[in-house]
């Protein structure tokens, strides 16, 4: 078998367990199932479900798609002439504006963020990966900036906050029932005046000068 279709047959495994977990996990609530049972339902051994997803949580944030490095790749794949924080802002505007998965706007979410909300696991995993962002994110920026290190992390803790504070507003709304078109309409509304409250400082903050495309 070739590497490109033994990677493909990963591929096709991960999105058969991921949809058989996840259906089971809205069905009868996350704490409820066992990967025995996800393993059953999906017609594979155990180990198969554990050599994909090494913990029962990583079926429903994989690590891969839910990852520490988000905030950090969004700033670090910023054109020339633009900040951090207009980086952040304007990634998260085009997220909401095309319904993306990524921030929850997808049809037919609002039963999965309910089951994610009512498992302290997973719950307790989306603040350590909200934690584990700001990190990589002040990292980033001290990489590039050596000789300001409390200005990369206070500006990316405060990016950080805005991330989560995105998060936070499209829980509340999916959790009261409005349909997608509303939550991104809210979102976009919170982003915009985020944008006014953040102010010149940390929107000027981090302007890359050269083109992260272009080799040295």
């Amino acid at each position: 078998m070739s590497p490109g279709l033994r990677e493909r047959k990963r591929e096709q495994t991960r999105r058969h367990l991921t949809q058989v977990a996840m259906a089971l996990f809205v069905e009868r609530g996350f704490d409820a199932v066992t990967v025995a049972e996800v393993a059953e339902a999906a017609e594979v051994a155990v180990n198969t479900v554990y050599n994909h997803f090494p913990a029962k949580e990583d079926l429903v944030l994989p690590p891969r798609e839910a990852s520490p490095r988000r905030l950090a790749a969004i700033v670090a794949a910023r054109p020339a002439g633009v900040s951090a924080a207009r980086a952040v802002l304007d990634h998260l505007r085009e997220e909401v504006r095309r319904r993306e998965p990524a921030v929850g706007l997808s049809e037919g979410f609002a039963p999965v963020f309910l089951m994610m909300r009512a498992a302290p696991t997973l719950t307790a995993r989306l603040e350590e990966l909200g934690r584990q962002m700001s990190a990589e994110l002040a990292a980033e920026l001290e990489r590039e900036h050596p000789a300001d290190p409390l200005g990369a992390r206070i500006a990316a803790w405060q990016l950080g906050a805005l991330h989560a504070l995105v998060y936070t507003e499209i829980g509340a709304r999916v959790a009261a029932g409005q349909p997608p078109e509303r939550i991104a309409a809210g979102v976009l509304a919170l982003l915009e005046a985020a944008e006014r409250t953040l102010g010149g400082p940390l929107l000027g903050y981090a302007v890359r000068k050269d083109d992260p495309s272009c080799s040295v």
